[in-house]
């Protein structure tokens, strides 16, 4: 039996209690530290989607939501240092400023943050192009809440982090850079994403712009914005000269 120091002379304890106390006390020390996280994405449905499960991790605070990668840097630039989120989760496909231009300007404004791609889609182009851009981490959206919540807390912590698929398809892309150098050009090349492909597809099946977005769950700004650069990319002014491109270099017929 042992006497505690502030309890009155009756009260007293045995050892296994001490340490059962002592126990409690060390447990509950044991916070994990607050990370400030920000989410950028367009969809407003799968942006609180990804709000709700992230609430179940309490030491995620969330500093604010962005619908695009104007609207986000507008805000950061409102923000104090001391208030600025540690991890922007940021979507690719979005309207006016997509996730990669996005990503670019945080790093040469605010080289303090890391950016978690988090997007529905895994086109081989887009992962080189955020890993360039100054990405930490690339994840796909279907991922379980505590994958992505492991995934925060790698790169808050100065880790990198590519999903197992997403890792597979750089290794394929950078290999398949290195054959294309010493291979003589493939005449059905196309300068497009697979993402623009498949949009430029759908709309040569006469698909309308607000189908597309249902379909591959996007806004209708964004499919509007890649239609555009489809017809930049391929130099052309209207469906009717992309469709006359497809057909001779045999994408889709």
């Amino acid at each position: 039996m042992i006497k505690l120091k502030g309890f009155s002379q009756n009260t007293s304890f045995d050892v296994s209690m001490k340490f059962s106390y002592l126990a409690i006390f060390v447990k509950t020390t044991q916070v994990r530290m607050a990370i400030r996280i920000s989410i950028v994405d367009d969809n407003y449905q799968l942006l609180d989607n990804l709000k709700e499960r992230l609430q179940d991790f309490q030491n995620l605070e969330l500093v604010f939501t962005a619908f695009n990668g104007k609207d986000c840097l507008h805000k950061l630039e409102k923000l104090p240092v001391t208030h600025l989120p540690k991890v922007v989760l940021m979507d690719i496909e979005m309207d006016k400023m997509n996730g990669i231009e996005a990503t670019k300007q945080i790093k040469n404004r605010f080289p303090s943050i890391e950016v978690l791609i988090l997007t529905a889609f895994d086109d081989d182009e887009k992962i080189f192009e955020a890993i360039k851009a100054g990405a930490s981490g690339y994840l796909l959206k279907d991922e379980t809440k505590e994958k992505i919540y492991e995934a925060i807390e790698i790169v808050a912590g100065g880790g990198s982090l590519l999903s197992p698929s997403i890792a597979r398809k750089t290794l394929k892309f950078f290999s398949l850079l290195s054959t294309q150098k010493n291979t003589s050009p493939d005449p059905s090349y196309s300068p497009l994403t697979n993402r623009e492909m498949e949009i430029l597809k759908m709309v040569i099946e006469g698909t309308t712009y607000a189908e597309i977005a249902d379909k591959l769950f996007i806004s209708y700004s964004t499919v509007r914005t890649h239609v555009k650069n489809i017809f930049e990319k391929l130099q052309v002014h209207n469906k009717q000269e992309a469709t006359q491109i497809a057909i001779r270099k045999k994408w889709f017929f």
